[in-house]
């Protein structure tokens, strides 16, 4: 692919354990977010246990990745969502629509198993101006 570039900060989480996948990637005015938890960067726990904190964590560090990619959360278009258990939903959605305000990208949300105590993972699609 043409004009791909690795997007790499260190004011998020680097791939967990040093997996083989990047933070992110531009492409062709594209910003594609790998799935992202509720870590401070350089730690490989969640930030507390609640669904709200680990939300709002995961927005920090999509922000910070998309800031970097010379994008940012308002840009956002696409996001995927993992919960480790849909009882979590409501909540979930609160700290979700405070990151996002007015702005409301299109979504999927899936339940299943998270690593290391993880309620949440967010992936997202953004775009950057050319």
């Amino acid at each position: 692919m043409d004009g791909k570039t690795v997007v790499r900060t260190e004011k998020a989480p680097a791939p967990f354990q040093g997996a083989p996948y990047s933070q992110a990637i531009k492409a062709n005015g594209l910003v594609f977010v790998a799935g992202q938890l509720g870590f401070e960067p350089g730690s490989t726990e969640v930030v507390g246990p609640g669904i709200d904190v680990q939300t709002r964590q995961t927005f920090d560090n999509l922000e910070a990745i998309l800031t970097e990619a010379g994008s940012g959360l308002d840009r956002i278009v696409k996001t995927t969502v993992f919960l480790a258990s849909l009882d979590d939903f409501a909540a979930f959605n609160t700290a979700y629509m405070e990151a996002f305000g007015d702005h409301r990208p299109t979504r999927s949300t899936f339940g299943g198993g998270l690593v290391r105590g993880a309620k949440v993972e967010i992936e997202a699609w953004a775009y950057k101006p050319l």
